[in-house]
């Protein structure tokens, strides 16, 4: 960590849990901040997402790399006392909870803004803070549902599917993480706070924006791109094939040894090619079906046309190319073992980092040493330990 990063000296007050706020933040600290975890004593139920490692799991390490956890109890007065002064000294605060949750403990933008007048507020919620359903708890599948994503993932039998990661609170935290940004920006600029608010709903329509625009102009579902673009069974496994222009199509044609195809007139052009998609993909899927993977995908590479092996993740840590690029690197994590860390663009490279970047911290790992930088004595601390108002990391 140096003191020539975009937010060196710049501090962070995370009260968010569960992955959108978070990985909001966790991108400010990649990027020098100082984030403070502000979390319950029993820790961010983001820390139960999926199988446990301590008292980690995959998620809470992706998305809390690089942050201090102080572990707190809100509904104690001395607990309250150190987040409203923790709020004080920060530039900016994140919370995701539902809308007046943090009001409630004087903690909300009007507090925030009247303790530090330059203060930058990032509220994230499921539906906004307003309408008739603002106050409705939601999921990552919920708005999946909600905003029409489901829908673009529809299975052979035209079932609507869920994605079966969490690309809505992903993506909200990177709508968050530029918008904090941008919001650092001004104040730098020209000395104004502002309040932020990123709602998974909003964020899933933006991510959509395209596929909603051309839903409006074309009154109903929306045509293809182009085709054909499928993913097609081989005689071994799948294969993603996209051909997106003529000379595409025409060298498709050639590979699977059906020339003709390439002047049929029923596949002249775009159009034709997208109305008449449900024939032109059944002669594909019987031809790829009759050689391995591999065999396809060099014939068609040495052809110039597009495309990809179907991968598992095994799949693609061990590729050439990833490891190339070291788009990931590995890592000893405390109380885990070796970890997969993914390269976050635009960062140094995880290997050249602080250590302190590449690991989550324990619920309450740093509470002694912010409490000290608060001024609060030795003395104080184990009174607040001593009534549970904060807590270490469980033993």
């Amino acid at each position: 960590m140096t003191d020539k990063e975009a937010f060196s000296g710049i501090r962070v007050l995370d009260f968010s849990q569960g992955i959108a706020g978070p990985h909001s933040a966790m991108l400010l600290a990649q990027h020098g901040a100082d984030v403070i975890k502000a979390e319950p004593i029993t820790g961010d139920w983001g820390r139960t997402l999926g199988r446990s490692y301590g008292q980690n799991t995959a998620h809470s390490i992706a998305f809390n790399r690089g942050k201090r956890s102080i572990a707190l109890d809100l509904t104690k007065p001395r607990g309250l006392e150190v987040a409203h002064l923790l709020m004080k000294q920060s530039d900016v605060v994140i919370e995701a909870f539902r809308p007046g949750v943090m009001a409630k403990y004087r903690l909300g933008y009007e507090d925030a803004k009247a303790a530090n007048p330059e203060i930058i507020y990032l509220s994230i919620n499921g539906f906004g803070s307003q309408g008739p359903d603002h106050m409705l708890p939601v999921t990552d599948a919920v708005i999946q549902a909600f905003s029409g994503l489901m829908t673009v993932a529809r299975s052979s039998d035209g079932v609507p599917n869920r994605l079966t990661m969490i690309p809505v609170d992903v993506v909200t935290g990177l709508y968050a993480f530029q918008a904090v940004t941008t919001a650092l920006l001004r104040k730098f600029r020209f000395g104004t706070g502002g309040y932020v608010e990123a709602s998974l709903m909003q964020s899933a329509a933006a991510f959509q924006a395209a596929k909603i625009m051309e839903y409006h102009l074309e009154g109903g579902e929306p045509q293809p791109l182009y085709s054909p673009v499928a993913t097609l069974r081989t005689s071994d496994g799948y294969l993603n094939v996209t051909a997106m222009r003529e000379q595409h199509f025409g060298a498709l044609c050639d590979v699977i040894g059906r020339p003709e195809l390439a002047t049929d007139p029923a596949y002249q052009g775009r159009e034709l090619r997208i109305r008449n998609e449900a024939p032109l993909l059944a002669i594909l899927r019987a031809e790829f079906a009759k050689r391995p993977t591999t065999y396809w995908a060099n014939k068609l590479t040495a052809a110039g046309v597009m495309n990809a092996p179907v991968q598992t993740y095994a799949d693609f840590l061990d590729h050439r190319q990833t490891k190339a690029v070291k788009a990931v690197d590995y890592f000893e994590h405390p109380g885990v073992s070796t970890i997969a860390i993914a390269q976050i663009p635009g960062t140094p490279p995880i290997a050249s980092q602080d250590i302190s970047r590449t690991r989550a911290p324990l619920i309450g790992e740093h509470t002694s040493e912010i409490l000290a930088d608060l001024g609060f004595s030795k003395d104080d601390v184990d009174a607040m330990l001593a009534d549970e108002s904060v807590a270490l990391p469980p033993q």
